[in-house]
C-alpha cells in the first residue's frame, strides 16, 4: 500500500478564487487527473482554530482552540501524533502557530525556526513567523525536507494569499495575483510529486471576504476548495456536494493507512475510512 501523503494548505484561499484563478489546477481537473470539491470550514473561520480542525478533526467546542490568541499545545491527537505512533515519518513547513499546536509553545524564533526531533509529532519542521514569508520559499523548504527526510506525511502551509487578502481585500488584484502565483508554484512541484506516487490534498483553512476579513459565516469566508490526487474514497462523490471540514483529518488518516483517532468526526465517512488496517512500515530515518 502507498501510504505517503502531501497536504498543502493555502491559507485564506476561498473556493471561488481557486476555481477562477488557478489555471493549472483547473487544467488537471479538466483532464481528469485530480478532483476538486467544495469544503465548508468550521466556525469560527479563523486560522489557528482551523489549523486544529484540519489536523485533529475536532470542533472548537471539543479542542478548546477557540480563537487566534489561544497559544498552547493541542490537547488532541493530531494526524502528526497518529503517524508517529504508527512509525511513520512526519515533516512540515508551516506558520509558527502549527509548531505551537503540535511541538512546543510559545514559539521562539531563534530556537524553533528549524526543528529535527524524531520524538516530536512534527519530526522535521521548518517554521516561519512573518505572514509575508514568500510562498516560493515555503515550497523550496518543503522540497528540501521531502528529499532529505523522505516523510510519509508532509504538511505544507503558505500565508501569502491570506496576507494579500488582509492588506487589500479578497476581491483585489493583489489577492488574485497571490492565488495565481500559488498556482504557478503548484505547477512546478505537483508533476514531480504525482510521478513519485504521492497522494495529495490541497485545501485552505478559510476564505476571505471583499473587505479583507474572515471569521464569520458568509460563504466567502467559509467555502474553500479541496483538490485531491489519489484519494480514492472521494471518487464516487459529486464535486458540487459540500464536504464538512471535520472530514479532512480522517481523510488524511485514510491516505496514510491509519485509523482515525476516537475523537475525530466519522460523520458521513464510508466504512473504508472508519476502519483501516495497518501495513508494516519501515523504521524512521536517523537524523543527519
Amino acid at each position: 500500500m502507498n501510504n505517503k501523503l502531501i497536504v498543502v494548505v493555502l491559507d485564506g484561499l476561498r473556493y471561488e478564487a481557486a476555481r477562477e484563478y488557478m489555471g493549472y489546477m483547473e487544467h488537471l481537473v479538466e483532464q481528469g487527473k485530480i478532483s476538486c470539491h467544495r469544503v465548508k470550514s468550521e466556525l469560527p473561520s479563523l486560522s489557528r482554530p482551523l489549523y486544529e480542525v484540519l489536523l485533529t478533526g475536532t470542533p472548537v467546542t471539543k479542542n478548546g482552540i477557540t480563537a487566534n490568541h489561544i497559544v498552547r499545545p493541542s490537547h488532541e491527537e493530531s494526524v502528526f501524533h497518529l503517524a508517529v505512533a504508527a512509525n511513520l515519518r512526519t515533516a512540515a513547513v508551516a506558520y509558527h502557530w502549527v509548531s505551537e499546536l503540535y511541538n512546543s509553545a510559545p514559539f521562539d524564533p531563534l530556537a524553533d525556526r528549524h526543528q529535527h526531533n524524531v520524538m516530536k509529532p512534527i519530526q522535521h519542521g521548518s517554521f516561519y513567523f512573518e505572514d509575508h514569508y514568500p510562498d516560493s520559499h515555503v515550497f523550496a523548504d518543503a522540497v528540501y525536507l521531502r528529499s532529505a527526510y523522505d516523510p510519509h506525511f508532509l504538511y505544507i502551509h503558505s500565508m501569502n494569499i491570506d496576507d494579500a487578502g488582509h492588506r487589500y481585500g479578497g476581491e483585489s488584484k493583489e489577492y488574485e495575483l497571490s492565488v495565481r502565483n500559488a498556482d504557478g508554484l503548484l505547477a512546478t512541484v505537483l508533476p514531480i510529486w504525482m510521478e513519485q506516487g504521492y497522494k495529495i490534498m490541497i485545501t485552505a483553512d478559510h476564505g476571505m471576504n471583499a473587505n479583507g476579513y474572515h471569521g464569520g459565516i458568509t460563504p466567502s469566508e467559509r467555502d474553500v476548495p479541496l483538490y485531491t490526487f489519489g484519494v480514492d474514497v472521494l471518487s464516487s462523490e459529486k464535486e458540487e456536494e459540500m464536504l464538512p471540514q471535520l472530514r479532512m483529518a480522517p481523510l488524511m488518516c485514510h491516505c496514510l493507512g491509519l485509523d482515525p483517532s476516537a475523537a475525530m468526526s466519522k460523520e458521513g465517512l464510508p466504512p473504508l475510512v472508519q476502519k483501516q488496517s495497518h501495513d508494516k512500515v519501515e523504521e524512521p530515518l536517523p537524523l543527519v
